[in-house]
């Protein structure tokens, strides 16, 4: 053990940092980890949801054929509007997944922990206001399917 003050402190001091450094480290790479886990996670879940949606659409397609004319005409415009859907769906969860692989990559380049939150800190704000953006589009998307799904049968009740 050293005798001198200033020698005691600075060791210290670089102890100190050396802790923070591996802190950090350790912070990142469980960071990556899970981020990594989210996009396989996210990759299961698009399947899945565009798997489930396909289904809908066939579901929809036959009931549509066994329907009488006002039927069909709905079935249809539900068949395109639900296959609109999915692909809206598809597409979203593909430009998410591109987003969190970017957002992996930024993350497993940066340098120091005040890096590491900098970034972390916007990429969590560009996440909530693209969810917030993709959220009011499917809304419209969803509004706009139904309301075109559901004209044919208006127009024959009033013919009634």
């Amino acid at each position: 053990m050293t005798s001198n003050p200033v020698e005691h402190a600075a060791k210290a001091t670089a102890d100190t940092a050396t802790k923070g450094v591996h802190a950090a480290e350790h912070v990142t790479k469980a960071n990556a980890e899970t981020m990594t886990k989210g996009v396989h996670a996210a990759e299961h879940v698009a399947k899945a949801n565009a798997d489930a949606m396909g289904k809908g659409v066939h579901a929809a397609e036959h009931a549509a054929k066994t329907n009488v004319d006002t039927m069909t005409k709905t079935g249809n415009a539900k068949i395109a509007g639900f296959q609109e859907l999915a692909n809206a769906y598809q597409a979203l969860a593909a430009k998410n997944l591109e987003k969190l692989t970017a957002a992996v990559q930024a993350l497993s380049t940066v340098k120091t922990p005040v890096e590491f939150f900098a970034l972390q800190k916007k990429l969590i704000t560009e996440g909530v206001n693209a969810a917030i953006s993709d959220s009011e589009q499917i809304s419209k998307l969803t509004t706009s399917v139904f309301t075109a799904a559901l004209q044919p049968g208006k127009f024959q009740i009033n013919v009634l």
